[in-house]
């Protein structure tokens, strides 16, 4: 089976947990991986909140299988879910899935999936992506389609019905997921209505590759009602994003914008509080990062994401152009082989405090992550 390119630039977590996976079964065309890790990690920061100080300790654990159907069609499915282990054992530490889909690929004709997976509007993302903590931050879950999301049809096709080779195209539908008519069902700020994205990226050869990507999908009632609080209206959510990288002679240097319409969101679901969606927002990251034989692998980065015309918030103060994430991202990871490695990871934050930041509960302060990652 001839796995997609894409399809593998998925969170530095899962890509690793992926490549190393252990093979536990592989007969008569059938073929089953376990993989996943534990990342015993611990955040430092003048903030807190235990979300941005203290232990974060958590493991993942997930499955990815195939089965041959005949020579064209190969079937397949995956699964991935999320442990916290910084809790008391009398305190709930449920579980909860990442992913899980299954489809068919039907050799150069491409794949076809359905289930809880990445939004396609994540494959431009995926180029700076890359920190071992503080990556990925501009783009949500849950969250239309920028990153993982339920309900999701996925089409992708790898080297262009292999007539051009590098040359790959995705094309997605989501159905909706609401709060089923009551409120509270599913928090409104990780609502979707039905919409569609694709993608295209291209390695063009020499260590560059470029992507592009972009969705449109309708919001639900809640998201638009004028009682619930919520800021930001508009009937459908947006976004459009590109992005271009070179990854050769261990260097590897990335950057990526989106522009977002009634996309972005901000705060947390609550009366006396600022939350909802950005009319529009713009979001941009950069990463240089540069492999050394002996395993060390310092980067720099730099995430930005800008809400504009934000409008009232419940507590009655107005709002215009806000940042919502601004941070200097640096440190090193060190891989010992290929199943552990350490790394630090300090965010400067460049988010100045205000009182839109304490309304909507947007950290402001740095935080060094540090931490030792297992992974199989």
């Amino acid at each position: 089976m001839k796995i997609n390119k894409m399809s593998m630039l998925v969170s530095a977590a899962m890509l690793s947990a992926t490549a190393h996976a252990a093979e536990i079964y592989n007969k008569d065309g059938n073929k089953l991986d376990l993989y996943g890790l534990v990342a015993a990690e611990h955040y430092f920061s003048d903030n807190s909140s235990s979300d941005w100080n203290g232990d974060q300790t958590y493991m993942r654990l997930g499955f990815r299988g195939e089965t041959q159907i005949n020579s064209q069609i190969t079937g397949y499915g995956q699964w991935q879910m999320h442990i916290n282990a910084n809790g008391a054992e009398s305190e709930s530490n449920n579980p909860r899935t990442r992913y899980a889909f299954a489809g068919l690929k039907v050799a150069d004709y491409g794949s076809i999936d359905y289930g809880r997976n990445k939004g396609v509007l994540y494959d431009t993302l995926a180029y700076t992506d890359m920190q071992p903590e503080f990556d990925g931050m501009t783009y949500g879950s849950d969250q239309f389609m920028f990153s993982r999301t339920n309900g999701v049809l996925t089409y992708r096709n790898t080297d262009f019905f292999g007539a051009v080779e590098g040359l790959n195209f995705a094309l997605q539908y989501q159905g909706k997921n609401d709060g089923g008519g009551e409120p509270g069902v599913r928090d409104v700020l990780r609502q979707n209505g039905d919409g569609f994205s694709a993608s295209v990226d291209y390695n063009i050869g020499a260590g560059f590759s470029v992507a592009g990507a972009m969705m449109s999908a309708d919001r639900t009632s809640e998201q638009n009602s004028t009682t619930s609080g919520i800021m930001g209206q508009g009937k459908r959510a947006e976004a459009y994003s590109g992005a271009i990288k070179y990854d050769a002679n261990n260097i590897y240097l990335a950057a990526m914008f989106t522009q977002a319409y009634n996309a972005s969101r901000f705060g947390s679901h609550s009366s006396d509080s600022a939350y909802g969606y950005a009319n529009k927002s713009q979001i941009m990251e950069f990463y240089a990062g540069y492999q050394f034989d002996f395993g060390l692998q310092p980067f720099v980065a730099y995430d930005v994401l800008k809400g504009k015309n934000l409008g009232k918030a419940a507590t009655g103060n107005s709002y215009g152009d806000q940042d919502l994430i601004r941070y200097v991202d640096l440190g090193a990871t060190y891989n010992f082989n290929k199943n552990i490695n350490v790394f630090v990871d300090y965010m400067i934050n460049l988010v100045d405090e205000n009182k839109f930041t304490r309304e909507a509960g947007i950290n402001t302060d740095d935080v060094v992550a540090v931490g030792v990652v297992y992974q199989f």
